[in-house]
C-alpha cells in the first residue's frame, strides 16, 4: 500500500498534468480562433481591395454560392453588373471606410463598411453597407446580395445614369452681335451594313473618304473600334447643315456645334473649342471623354465661365424602369454668355484691311479703355480647329512662313518712330523739348562724337531748321536722338517709367511686359539716343503701345485697355502733363494736314485726325540694309472716338501700316462718328 504522503504526490502530479493540458487546451484553442479570425479579415480585406480597385472579375472566387444562388444571380451576371453599374455611372477613386469586422459565431463574421466615390456630376459619400462572412469548409466567403451594389438594391434592381450637357455660354461683341456661338450642325455617321460588301464596300468608302475629306485608313479605324456593330452609326465628322448630301453608308444626326462667324478675322481673339485630352482629365476630373473645352484665345481663358456645370442623376430603379432611390441628383447649370467690347464690324474691317500681309491692329475706345478690335494677321480658321481639322489642313497652318498661329497683338516689337511722341512728351514736360526751340541738322547721317566709331544716326529728309512740330512731321531720328542725349539716361528713364513698362496688364492674353532696354540701365549713348526714335532695345506689343499712346486723348492719363464690356474705367493719372499731351496731338495733326507729313494722305477736310507712322529696321549691324516693320498710331481729335495702332512685320514698298490702313480709318472715322 502506499503511504498518505505517497498518494499525495501522485495526486499533486495528476493536478499539475490536467493544468498543463487544460492550458494546452486553451492556447490551442486561441490560436485556432486567431487564425480563423485573421482568414475572417483576409477575405474582408480581399473584398473591400475588390470594389476600390473594381476588379470584378476576382468576385466569382470569394462569394457564398448559395447566397448569389438564392437571389437567381450567376457569378458571370453579379460581375456584369457591378462592371456595367460603377463603370456606367463613371465611379472613379472608390474609398472605403470605418471597416468592422465583428465575430458573431465560430462560423460567422459580420461585415460594415462605408463606400465613397467619384462621379461626373459629383461626389457620392458613406454609402452604408452590411454582409456576413462565413465559413465553409475552412473557405471564407461573402455572403452577397444586390444590396452589396447599392443599399437598398434588392432582385433585378438597375441603376440609371443620366446627363444633363450644360449649353456653353456665347461670346458677344459689345452690340450683341455673335463671335462665338451654338450653331445646329449635322453629325456624319457611318452605318456598317449599309456600305455594302467586298467591292462595294471598298468604292462606298472611298467616296465617303473625298467626301468628308478624310483618309480611308482613318475611316477603317473608326469601324475597328471594339464597340461598333453592323447596325450602329459611328460618328466620323461634323459638318454644316448645306454640306450635308445623300451617299451610301452615311446617315445624319442633329447636332450643336461651336461656330465661329468672323471664321479668321478674330480666331486669336475667341480662340477655339475641342474635345478633352486625357491631360486635360488628368488636370480637371470634374471633365469625361466627349467633354469640350476651350483651347485657344478667350475660349481657354473663360472656359471655367463658359462651360457651366453639367447635372444629371444616379437613380436606383426597379426592373420595370420605376425609380425606387435618388443616390444623387445635380442640377444642371449652363455656361454665362460673355460681352466684349469688341465691335464685330471693326474687327472685320480691320482684318481685312491688312489683306493677308504679316501684322497686326488694334482699335480702342480711348476715354474708356474698351478695346474695339485685336486682330492678328495671317490667321487661321477657328471653325475648321473645332470640328476635327485634318492633318494636311493642319500642317498647312503650321508651316506657313507668315505663322498664322502668332498672335501679332501681343508679341512685343521696337515700336519704331510712333514712340517718338513719348520722347517729345517727356521732354516737354521737363522743358527741354519747347516748341519754339530749334535744331540746326546738316545732313541725312549724324554721330555724338568719333567715339561712336562708324555708328551713326539716319534720317529720311534733309531739314536744316527742325523743332518739335517739323521732326514729327518728316519723323527726324537725329532730332529726337539728340533730345534723349540732352535729356541723359537719369532724366528719360525717370519719364519712361512713369508709363507701362514692367507692368502686367490685366488682360486675358500671354503677354510679356513693355521693356525699355535688356538691363536697368543704357550700356552707352547710342542705345539712348536709339531709344528716343523707337529702336535700341524697346519692346512694346500693339497692345501695349495702345495704352501709352492714351495719354495723348486723355490730358496725360493713361487709360487701361480692357476687353469684357462690364469692365470698369481703369487709369494712371499724371504720366505726362495736360500741356505735354496737346502740344504733342497738336503737332500730330500737322502730321496729317502738311503736305510733307508721313501720314498726309489721311487728310480729309470733313475728318479730324492726328497720326504718327515710323518704321523698325532689323538689321544685324550699322551699314547693312535689313527688314522693316511699319507703325501706325492714329486717333481722332475732335469726338475721341478711337484711338488706332497698326503694324506691317517685314513691310514691302506700297504695303505700309499706313497704306494698308487708310480706306479702314477713313471708314472707322464714319462709322463711329454716325453711331
Amino acid at each position: 500500500m502506499l503511504k498518505r504522503s505517497e498518494k499525495k504526490g501522485k495526486y499533486k502530479y495528476l493536478i499539475i498534468i490536467l493544468v498543463i493540458c487544460a492550458l494546452i487546451g486553451v492556447a490551442a484553442a486561441y490560436t485556432y480562433n486567431q487564425v480563423q479570425e485573421r482568414k475572417f479579415q483576409k477575405t474582408a480585406d480581399r473584398f473591400i481591395g475588390i470594389l476600390e480597385d473594381k476588379d470584378y472579375k476576382e468576385l466569382s472566387s470569394i462569394l457564398d454560392r448559395d447566397s448569389y444562388k438564392l437571389q437567381d444571380y450567376t457569378p458571370k451576371e453579379i460581375e456584369q453588373k457591378y462592371d456595367s453599374i460603377f463603370n456606367g455611372i463613371g465611379a472613379t477613386d472608390i474609398h472605403a471606410s470605418k471597416v468592422e469586422l465583428k465575430k458573431l459565431t465560430g462560423l460567422k463574421f459580420e461585415l460594415k463598411y462605408q463606400l465613397s466615390f467619384n462621379t461626373p456630376i459629383g461626389k457620392i459619400k458613406n454609402l452604408n453597407y452590411k454582409t456576413s462572412l462565413v465559413n465553409h469548409d475552412d473557405h471564407i466567403l461573402v455572403e452577397w446580395k444586390p444590396s452589396l451594389i447599392f443599399p437598398g438594391m434588392e432582385g433585378q434592381d438597375k441603376v440609371k445614369f443620366q446627363t444633363w450637357k450644360a449649353e456653353r455660354g456665347e461670346i458677344r461683341d459689345r452690340l450683341d452681335n455673335e463671335l462665338a456661338v451654338n450653331a445646329d450642325f449635322k453629325l456624319a455617321g457611318i452605318i456598317p451594313n449599309k456600305l455594302g460588301s467586298g467591292d462595294e464596300r471598298k468604292k462606298s468608302l472611298q467616296k465617303i473618304s473625298r467626301y468628308l475629306k478624310i483618309p480611308t485608313d482613318d475611316l477603317e479605324k473608326k469601324l475597328k473600334q471594339k464597340w461598333v456593330k453592323d447596325e450602329l452609326f459611328v460618328p466620323v465628322k461634323t459638318i454644316t447643315e448645306k454640306q450635308a448630301k445623300e451617299l451610301k453608308g452615311i446617315e445624319y444626326q442633329d447636332t450643336k456645334q461651336r461656330y465661329y462667324p468672323l471664321k479668321e478675322a478674330a480666331a486669336h481673339l475667341t480662340g477655339y473649342v475641342g474635345n478633352v485630352t486625357k491631360e486635360d482629365i488628368d488636370k480637371h476630373p470634374e471633365l469625361g471623354d466627349g467633354d469640350v473645352i476651350g483651347k485657344a484665345g478667350l475660349e481657354r481663358v473663360f472656359d471655367k465661365k463658359l462651360r457651366g456645370t453639367d447635372g444629371g442623376e444616379i437613380v436606383v430603379v426597379d426592373r420595370d424602369g420605376e425609380e425606387k432611390q435618388v443616390l444623387l441628383k445635380k442640377k444642371k447649370v449652363d455656361g454665362a454668355d460673355i460681352e466684349l467690347t469688341i465691335d464685330n464690324y471693326i474687327q472685320k474691317e480691320a482684318f481685312d484691311s491688312l489683306e493677308g500681309n504679316a501684322g497686326s491692329t488694334v482699335v480702342m475706345n480711348p476715354k474708356e479703355g474698351g478695346l474695339y478690335a485685336l486682330v492678328s494677321s495671317p490667321s487661321y480658321d477657328p471653325n475648321k480647329m473645332a470640328q476635327g481639322i485634318s492633318q494636311d489642313d493642319y500642317d498647312k497652318y503650321a508651316n506657313a512662313e507668315k505663322k498664322p498661329f502668332i498672335s501679332r497683338f501681343s508679341v512685343r516689337y521696337a515700336p519704331g518712330s510712333t514712340f517718338k511722341t513719348i520722347t517729345a512728351s517727356i521732354g516737354l514736360d521737363i522743358h527741354v523739348t519747347t516748341p519754339d526751340k530749334h535744331r540746326e541738322i546738316h545732313g541725312l547721317s549724324w554721330q555724338k562724337d568719333k567715339s561712336w566709331g562708324g555708328y551713326s544716326v539716319t534720317r529720311v529728309s534733309d531739314v536744316k531748321d527742325v523743332d518739335m512740330e517739323k521732326a514729327l512731321i518728316y519723323s527726324d531720328n537725329i532730332y529726337f536722338a539728340q533730345e534723349a542725349l540732352e535729356m541723359g539716361e537719369k532724366t528719360f528713364r525717370k519719364g519712361l517709367d512713369k508709363f507701362i513698362f514692367g507692368e502686367e496688364l490685366n488682360l486675358p492674353f500671354d503677354m510679356n511686359p513693355a521693356q525699355i532696354s535688356n538691363k536697368s540701365n543704357f550700356s552707352s549713348d547710342i542705345l539712348l539716343a536709339d531709344t528716343g526714335y523707337g529702336q535700341g532695345e524697346l519692346l512694346i506689343s500693339p497692345i501695349q503701345q495702345i495704352a501709352m499712346y492714351s495719354v495723348f486723348q486723355n490730358g496725360g492719363n493713361i487709360v487701361y485697355p480692357s476687353i469684357e464690356k462690364a469692365s470698369t474705367v481703369k487709369k494712371k493719372k499724371g504720366v505726362i502733363t495736360n500741356y505735354a499731351a496737346n502740344e504733342v496731338t497738336k503737332s500730330l495733326e500737322k502730321v496729317v494736314t502738311d503736305p510733307h507729313g508721313t501720314a498726309h494722305s489721311l487728310n480729309a477736310s470733313n475728318k479730324h485726325l492726328a497720326a504718327k507712322t515710323g518704321t523698325a529696321e532689323l538689321k544685324a549691324q550699322q551699314g547693312k540694309s535689313g527688314a522693316e516693320n511699319s507703325f501706325l498710331m492714329a486717333f481722332d481729335t475732335k469726338e475721341d472716338h478711337f484711338l488706332l495702332v497698326s503694324l506691317a512685320e517685314n513691310y514691302q514698298k506700297g504695303r505700309s501700316a499706313l497704306q494698308l490702313n487708310e480706306n479702314f480709318i477713313n471708314d472707322l472715322y464714319d462709322y463711329l462718328n454716325n453711331k
